[in-house]
């Protein structure tokens, strides 16, 4: 065995090496050469380096390096790894010798990179002083004023101003520093007038200045903004000075200004895509802050008519996504805005957007968020009448059902569209639809949990995820479904055929639902009896709360599977027969059945205006109230007790 060839080349740390950077250019090679010193003192200090003076012979092969030591023997050390500069300089506390990986000429590129690198860090927000803040915003104004000055004196020629569209460029960039010291920085930025330079810059001739500021407000406009501060006192500041300065942007028509540049970016650019994203993500972040800007930013815009035609766009892309997001934002809770979305169409557009996914899944994450962002803007649009009308016109209910029978990702939200659309006394044309078209066949099946075999084993997930909202058709068909109709005779068949299978799964339905809610009151009394005992008092408000906390626990399930019961107990006698010994062997009755309705009827004012529909009053047509239904169906079933 050689053990001189073993010993010879030492076996280099890895984890210790600095990569070079990829590709250093020739004219950064060059500066290199000619500008960058050596840093001969570290070098001198331990070796002496000979360079013959043929330049023909290779570089790195005729560097020989001779080391100093007590007996001022020469040593060669050309074995050294790979031209390691400091093979022979770094030494460990063991004194072992491993270098830093790289030659003379890798170390001064990568000083230079790591001197550029320096240059552009931010200051640290602690070291953020009002001096500062006021320096870098007067660099900005000097910066933005010369820039324009030179493009009105030579429009025609670029050579005349670019150096000033440079500096505009930095000066902008130094403004991202603003959002890491809120409190100071905006109050400062309002007073002297840089919100109306930023926001006139937003119509600059060069698109890239515009995605600037574009960036710049952004950033400036971040929902986590005075997030980082510990002090809850200083992140209410930072609240405080948000405000102020969404404020002073929307003084400067900046909403208009911004969906103006959405038609100007050409999104097949990387950067002006990046544009978009930043602008629909402004949008989002002035929403976030002021939900009740969203009329503003529909009314006073095109915004609503640029996300309608950008949501068909053929390819998904993450602002096609964003686009769906921000369509589901504006419609949550404005009916102005839902009106707006039915008179543009955009009913049928999301229908045949949302067509596409009758036959195959979304193929990944985002796609799948944005159908369901698709799904729940037109939910929230369908608590409009208009839009149920549109609804219906479009053929809504066939696309559904269609959606339904195929099992796919999509069928859950086509079960809770039909929820939505079928809701409310305005439902009543699209419950008769849904009749017409066959609808109940397909409903009471998947009620029943009666699918293909492909999706057997996600079978239990999805009837739980679609059971309140299958109940909730169920529902909305016995309100708005006329009396002694055909339509109602079907519906009612359908509890009676099987022996009363339909019957028999609310039953378990509603078991389930009363189990649930025994664990919620439980804690609710415990809850209430722990402030009595401390001398405290259950307020109002706080009673509110513990409703609401019933109704996600089991409450509003209960409430929805004894409406129907007691409709079926009406109006059909070997129903009611049925039903009264089913519950006889879990030892309840219909009184059961009544004090669920009772405490439905009296808190109904507070559902209506948690869901926002106002189904509590009497509506057009004589038709009676959601109220008056409730009281009707509590006298009868106390007549059969």
């Amino acid at each position: 065995m050689d053990i001189d060839k073993l010993f010879k080349v030492p076996r280099l740390p890895t984890s210790s090496k600095r990569k070079m950077p990829d590709n250093p250019t020739p004219e950064m090679l060059k500066k290199m050469r000619l500008d960058t010193p050596l840093n001969e003192d570290l070098v001198d200090s331990a070796m002496d380096v000979e360079i013959p003076e043929s330049s023909s012979a290779p570089r790195r092969q005729s560097r020989r390096v001779t080391v100093e030591d007590g007996d001022d023997k020469m040593v060669d050390t050309s074995f050294a790894p790979g031209g390691d500069a400091d093979y022979f300089v770094e030494e460990d506390e063991e004194g072992r010798f491993y270098g830093g990986g790289l030659t003379s000429e890798q170390k001064q590129i990568l000083s230079i990179f790591e001197s550029a690198e320096g240059e552009g860090t931010t200051e640290d927000p602690e070291g953020i002083s009002i001096t500062s803040i006021r320096r870098t915003l007067l660099k900005f104004e000097r910066a933005a004023n010369k820039n324009q000055d030179q493009r009105s004196k030579y429009p025609d020629d670029p050579s005349k101003f670019i150096d000033s569209e440079a500096d505009l460029d930095s000066a902008l960039k130094s403004l991202l520093s603003l959002a890491q010291s809120p409190v100071l920085a905006y109050p400062e930025l309002v007073r002297s007038g840089s919100v109306s330079l930023l926001i006139g810059l937003l119509s600059h001739d060069n698109a890239d200045i515009v995605i600037d500021v574009v960036d710049v407000i952004h950033e400036l406009t971040d929902e986590d903004v005075g997030n980082e501060l510990e002090d809850e006192e200083e992140q209410e500041e930072a609240q405080v000075a948000l405000k102020t300065l969404i404020e002073a942007l929307l003084e400067n028509s900046i909403l208009e200004l911004l969906v103006d540049n959405l038609s100007r970016l050409n999104e097949t650019e990387e950067s002006d895509r990046q544009g978009v994203f930043h602008i629909l993500g402004i949008f989002e972040n002035i929403l976030g802050f002021n939900p009740d800007l969203s009329l503003l930013l529909v009314s006073k815009t095109k915004l609503m008519n640029w996300l309608l035609n950008r949501v068909q766009s053929k390819t998904h892309d993450e602002n096609r996504g964003y686009s769906a997001e921000l369509l589901s934002i504006l419609l949550q809770n404005n009916a102005a805005n839902r009106q707006d979305f039915g008179k543009k169409d955009g009913v049928e557009i999301a229908l045949n957007v949302l067509s596409q996914f009758r036959r195959r899944d979304p193929v990944d994450a985002d796609e799948t968020e944005f159908m369901e962002n698709l799904f729940d803007a037109l939910c929230s649009a369908l608590a409009e009448p208009e839009v149920k009308s549109f609804f219906l016109a479009s053929e809504g209910v066939d696309l559904m059902l269609l959606m339904m029978r195929e099992k796919l990702q999509s069928k859950s939200r086509a079960i809770k569209t039909l929820d939505y659309a079928m809701s409310g006394p305005a439902g009543t044309a699209t419950c008769a639809n849904f009749i017409e078209v066959l609808g109940l066949k397909t409903l009471f099946a998947t009620f029943m949990g009666k699918g293909s075999k492909k999706i057997k084993s996600n079978a239990p997930a999805a009837a739980s995820e679609d059971i309140p909202h299958i109940l909730g058709i169920i529902s909305s068909l016995f309100s708005n479904t006329p009396s002694d109709s055909p339509d109602r005779i079907r519906l009612l068949a359908k509890f009676v055929e099987n022996n009363y299978e339909k019957a028999d799964k609310l039953l378990e339905v509603r078991e389930n639902a009363r189990n649930r809610l025994k664990v919620v009151d439980a804690e609710i009394a415990a809850e209430k009896k722990e402030t009595i005992a401390n001398g405290g008092e259950i307020e109002s408000e706080e009673e509110d709360l513990f409703y609401l906390r019933r109704l996600e626990g089991g409450l509003f399930t209960l409430q929805t599977v004894d409406y129907i019961l007691a409709w079926v107990v009406m109006e059909d006698d070997g129903i009611r027969g049925h039903i009264t010994q089913m519950l006889e062997r879990k030892n309840q009755s219909l009184k059961d059945i009544i004090s669920t309705l009772q405490i439905y009827r009296d808190n109904l004012d507070a559902d209506i205006q948690s869901n926002g529909l106002a189904t509590d009053h009497a509506p057009e047509g004589g038709a009676l109230s959601q109220k008056e239904i409730l009281q009707h169906l509590v006298d009868f079933l106390h007549e059969c007790l």
